[in-house]
């Protein structure tokens, strides 16, 4: 590789980073202020809604999420702690864990996916180029 292309890939790596940070941070940001629901609580209810099954094994939601197993784990059981859904065993397999959305959660998620749509929008529909700046940090 030469010193130019390892510079640039570096450089575009970076970028890539900035703007996945900005835009993860202007996602949490809004859907807790507008929902008091996290990014990936958010993200979870999404893909559990937009799968089009009553259930999902946490199996298959973890291999569309971008979590670690126990990060995964931590974020279902905020969810169910809240009502947002319900887990259950696998009666065939006992190792199987099923992953379904309550009636809440389907409620939760009607009213934030619009929010986080139009966040997505705004950081997305815009050319590509350095992150733009919106003068807030992640917590």
């Amino acid at each position: 590789m030469t010193p130019t292309r390892d510079v640039d890939l570096a450089s575009r790596w970076r970028e890539l980073l900035a703007r996945y940070h900005t835009l993860s941070c202007a996602l949490d940001r809004a859907l807790q202020e507008g929902h008091g629901i996290g990014m990936s609580d958010f993200e979870a209810l999404d893909l559990l809604i937009d799968a089009d099954h009553e259930k999902l094994r946490m199996q298959d939601l973890a291999a569309g999420m971008y979590l670690s197993q126990s990060a995964l784990s931590r974020t279902i059981a905020r969810l169910e702690s809240r009502g947002l859904v319900t887990r259950a065993m696998c009666s065939d397999d006992r190792r199987a864990v099923f992953v379904a959305p309550t009636d809440s959660g389907r409620a939760l998620h009607t009213q934030a996916r619009p929010t986080h749509r139009a966040v997505l929008a705004d950081h997305l529909d815009r050319p590509e180029g350095p992150p733009r700046p919106d003068g807030t940090q992640c917590a």
